[in-house]
């Protein structure tokens, strides 16, 4: 409406200055006239009209007819290519540039030239559907169209428009020729397809009016293309004609009713098509885009458009062809298009339209109509204040971190599950669980299969022949079959080939396992699938981004939900709009920091902190995770597992845990018994060992001794009683080699003899209480193990595998690590050279754990960063975690409470608390709510309710000898734990 008014105005500007009267009577009289039947005749609008009046005026005929064109140009061209375009703005006084490929920084430098030479500022346009990257390097890809349509969320869709605007108007870029309103009902449609919304009206609509919206806030022009609609055709018209058949209603109703949506909401500009529309035009084989019938009688009069007309490329086989060069472009013109795009030849083209003129065919109203709408849109685009582009960190500005906030957030709205048999989605009961992943398609699927395996074991099966597949997947009771298509553009090919549909449909019919189906190609791949009866659940990623591979892991485990529609048909049993909403089971996630309302500049201090202790010889190597709100969003590895290693230290090492096996392993049993009634907190320790009856031990209560309220002696050095005179394992307690007498591995080649068992618990029992109220002891744990134990007649290693470890997927958390991994795998801990005299590598570091076999009710639990992380996110969601209940919530909270505060302990049933006073085990920017642990080889754990945060450091600092302190010394732990909240965004 805005031209519209600014149209009028002009008209009475003839009127008032063929009266002589001044120019500021004329707005004046306008506000008047039009400012209270129109809120849009504001100053802001008369400015606008004063600029373009004065600039119209300014100019020569020829230069008026030269705003009427925009040329094309790449800034990946040589010199002289580049240097024609300034001839041309200086010569032919072109109204505008739309650049083609090369890059962001050579592109600015590029328009600043250009701007400089022209006398009225360039209109500069692109090609950026999904962002600079459709046509730039070094720029940033956004989800294709069809992606974005299958997101129910809208508003999603503006943020993508806004963020595509904010880095064009970055680039000095004023219209981006965006949004695709292409109704995509054609799926062998060669040259839309992705870049199309679906093929619903309806929802075309929506999107592509949230996308131009968000682009408008943005500051930059938008575009709806290409009118009358270009989705029902399998031709390009970048090659020939394409004919959109159909009656009237049809095309009312389908290709015309996104335009007509959009006009209505503010469209800035329009791109007519180069298309064969028989109802629309009787003229065989006149291209739409020279019909006055559907661009001046439909576009402009019918649907009321009064934005900027602009053609698609005038240099298409399908228009170029039609007629001489220069007539083509005074066609288009003439039909009613205002902008002339990459005409063939732009000096004929403009003799053309100057002799046109001349004879009078056409008319100054008509001339000056087009061209002020152009400077009207230049107006509108900030030019009447032109600004140079900035290189200083264009770069930067235009990959920054809020990319990928949105990418994630798009990706995630748009994963559609279009079927889930039996519920199997998410994946529930880990443990029962056998899962193989079959790669197809013609690019990588690493990234999804990386994430699979964050959740269970995922086995990647490879086979030269579909027997080989039956014969190894047999083995198997689920299989996900990844479809895998290069997605460095829209019109890659999408289809499976023959060999893999057959692949697919025979390893879907397998007896033994369910099948997932999971593509990332556009949904029409799915067309050529015969039926999916025997496929059990279907997901459609759209993209093969990593991004989108890593979303789709989270959906199928159910770290995140899903509510996408297929925007297209996908099969007769996937129709439009098919998909089902799944609700997330509470399982981490994988994300940046931004996204949970953290700083990724900020949280760099992190690394710094690592490297410097890595650098001072805190340790050889550490892991340090960070998760908020359910999301890792940190998870490094540093270093190498010794000094000398050649190899480094890797997210999937595995390092010895300590004392987190407290509150990771024994503590967590205790939990559950303590629900089942077997174990109440008010127990003693004659309760639980009725032997300690008549000891020091026997009053302490379950409570106080894990609390570390019970007088407990700190640790007992159970190993020195087993060592010669000059200190070295004993032949009377150790052999070389196992036997029913000597069963428990110490280290490699050391056996301890069954019977210290009794030893140790004997031992125990003689211990007198100590006069401090408050001491950290281990010595409870032993008591704990024996009576876990007792209890469910099995080891405890056995129990909190099968209750806790196993439900939530958890691979490489265990006792004993070597009897499931090969020794490189696990980081060594020390070189120890006064009991074992080897390197502990594989075995627990802790002495007592050690001559338990390995298994300790206080230490001998080895792990990773991610997988303690599971465990503590478990406690953080009060005792739920993957859909299963571990343990209650009321259980939870009261063993994460302080019995004894008011004793000056700070201490958790078996949790350890923040600080009481000035120093202790955190920064003391934690809240009283949170609670964790540290331990003796250099690990350290806190969760936090309150900011929803866990925080793990893992590290063997102990290695090569457990008497370097310096990691203690330095309060390291603590002081990454404080740069963590310091990153925060408040």
């Amino acid at each position: 409406m805005q031209y519209f008014y600014a149209y009028k105005v002009h008209v009475l500007g003839k009127i008032f200055m063929q009266k002589h009267l001044y120019f500021p009577l004329l707005l004046l009289f306008c506000l008047q006239t039009f400012g209270q039947q129109n809120p849009l005749i504001t100053n802001d609008s008369l400015a606008q009209m004063a600029w373009v009046e004065t600039q119209y005026n300014n100019m020569s005929l020829e230069e008026r007819v030269g705003q009427l064109f925009m040329v094309m140009v790449a800034s990946s061209q040589e010199k002289s290519a580049t240097d024609k375009i300034k001839d041309l703005i200086s010569e032919e006084q072109i109204g505008g540039v739309i650049f083609s490929t090369g890059g962001p920084v050579r592109q600015a430098q590029l328009t600043n030239a250009y701007q400089s030479q022209s006398k009225v500022p360039l209109l500069i346009g692109i090609d950026g559907e999904w962002g600079m990257a459709m046509r730039l390097d070094s720029t940033y890809a956004f989800p294709w169209n069809m992606t974005l349509g299958a997101i129910q969320d809208s508003s999603l869709v503006e943020k993508v428009g806004f963020q595509i605007g904010k880095h064009a108007k970055r680039l000095g870029v004023h219209i981006n020729f965006a949004p695709d309103l292409d109704v995509n009902n054609n799926p062998r449609n060669p040259i839309i397809g992705n870049r199309s919304f679906g093929e619903d009206p309806n929802n075309v609509a929506q999107k592509g009016i949230a996308f131009l919206q968000g682009m408008e806030k943005a500051g930059v022009l938008s575009s709806g293309k290409h009118f009358p609609g270009h989705g029902d055709t399998a031709t390009d018209s970048h090659h020939s004609l394409p004919v959109i058949e159909g009656f009237r209603e049809e095309l009312d109703s389908i290709e015309l009713y996104p335009f007509k949506q959009a006009v209505q909401k503010g469209l800035s500009s329009v791109m007519v098509a180069h298309l064969s529309v028989p109802e629309l035009e009787s003229r065989e084989g006149h291209p739409s885009s020279l019909s006055k019938n559907i661009i001046t009688n439909l576009l402009q009069n019918e649907l009321s458009f009064e934005g900027l007309v602009i053609t698609d490329a005038l240099n298409m086989k399908a228009v170029s062809e039609f007629a001489p060069e220069g007539e083509v472009e005074l066609e288009a013109f003439l039909a009613g298009n205002d902008l002339l795009l990459m005409p063939v030849n732009v000096v004929k083209a403009k003799e053309k339209m100057m002799e046109a003129y001349n004879s009078g065919r056409v008319t100054e109203e008509r001339l000056s109509y087009s061209v002020k709408k152009i400077l009207m849109a230049k107006y509108k685009a900030g030019l009447y204040n032109y600004q140079p582009v900035k290189l200083e960190n264009l770069y930067e500005d235009l990959n920054s971190i809020e990319n990928d906030v949105l990418y994630e957030q798009a990706i995630e709205g748009a994963i559609t599950v279009a079927k889930n048999n039996f519920s199997l989605m998410p994946i529930r009961k880990l443990e029962n669980k056998k899962i193989a992943y079959v790669e197809f398609g013609d690019d990588s699927g690493a990234e999804f299969l990386a994430t699979l395996n964050k959740y269970n074991k995922v086995t990647h099966i490879k086979a030269k022949d579909i027997a080989e597949y039956r014969q190894i997947l047999a083995d198997y009771n689920l299989v996900i079959i990844g479809f895998h298509k290069n997605n460095d553009s829209p019109w890659k090919g999408y289809k499976f080939s023959k060999q893999e549909l057959f692949w697919i449909e025979e390893i879907s019919r397998l007896r033994t396992s369910n099948t997932i189906l999971t593509v990332f190609a556009k949904p029409y791949a799915l067309l050529d699938m015969v039926n999916f009866d025997t496929m059990d659940g279907v997901v459609v990623a759209y993209q093969n981004s990593k991004i989108a591979q890593e979303k789709a892991a989270e959906v199928i485990f159910g770290a995140i939900g899903t509510s996408g529609k297929l925007p297209v048909s996908a099969h007769p049993e996937f129709p439009v709009g098919t998909g089902m909403d799944l609700e997330p089971i509470q399982r981490l996630g994988y994300s940046i920091p931004e996204r949970v309302g953290m700083d990724s500049g900020m949280l760099a201090e992190v690394d710094t902190l690592v490297q410097d202790g890595l650098d001072s010889l805190m340790y050889p190597g550490a892991q340090v995770l960070i998760a908020r709100k359910g999301k890792v969003i940190y998870n490094k590895s540093f270093g190498k597992p010794t000094y000398e290693s050649d190899e480094f230290i890797n997210d999937e090492s595995i390092y010895d845990l300590a004392s987190l096996t407290k509150i990771l392993s024994t503590l967590p049993m205790l939990m559950k018994m303590e629900e089942e009634g077997k174990i109440a907190l008010n127990d003693t320790f004659k309760d639980l060992i009725p032997a300690y009856a008549e000891t020091d031990l026997k009053d302490v209560t379950v409570l106080k001794a894990l609390s570390h309220y019970g007088r407990l002696p700190s640790w007992i050095a159970f190993y020195i009683d087993t060592l010669t005179k000059d200190r070295k394992p004993s032949p009377e307690f150790y052999r070389n080699n196992p036997s029913e007498a000597f069963p428990y591995k110490v280290a490699e080649q050391l056996y301890l003899t069954r019977s210290y068992k009794d030893s140790i618990y004997n031992r125990i029992g003689r211990q007198s209480l100590k006069s401090n109220r408050y001491r950290y002891s281990d010595v409870g744990y032993y008591v704990f193990k024996e009576y876990i134990e007792k209890t469910y007649q099995r080891p405890i290693d056995e129990l909190v595998d099968e209750f806790f470890y196993k439900p939530m997927g958890l691979q490489r958390t265990t006792f004993n690590p070597l009897k499931k991994f090969p020794k490189e795998a696990i980081v060594p801990t020390e070189e120890d050279d006064y009991y074992r005299y080897q390197t502990v590598q594989g075995y627990v570091h802790d002495m007592g754990a050690a001559m338990q076999g390995g298994v300790g009710g206080h230490a001998g639990l080895f792990s990773t960063a991610n997988e303690v992380a599971k465990i503590m996110q478990m406690y953080l969601q009060d005792g739920y975690y993957g859909g299963e209940r571990f343990l209650e919530e009321r259980t939870v909270r009261k063993f994460n409470t302080c019995y004894f505060c008011n004793k000056n302990v700070r201490r958790g049933v078996g949790f350890d608390k923040p600080q009481l006073e000035d120093s202790g085990p955190t920064c003391g920017c934690v809240s009283r709510k949170s609670f964790g642990h540290s331990g003796f080889t250099g690990t350290y754990t806190w969760a936090d309710p309150d900011s929803e945060i866990v925080y793990v450091f893992i590290s063997n600092r102990t290695y090569p000898s457990a008497t370097n302190n310096l990691l203690i010394k330095s309060g390291l732990r603590t002081r990454i734990q404080q740069a963590i909240y310091d990153s925060i965004i408040n």
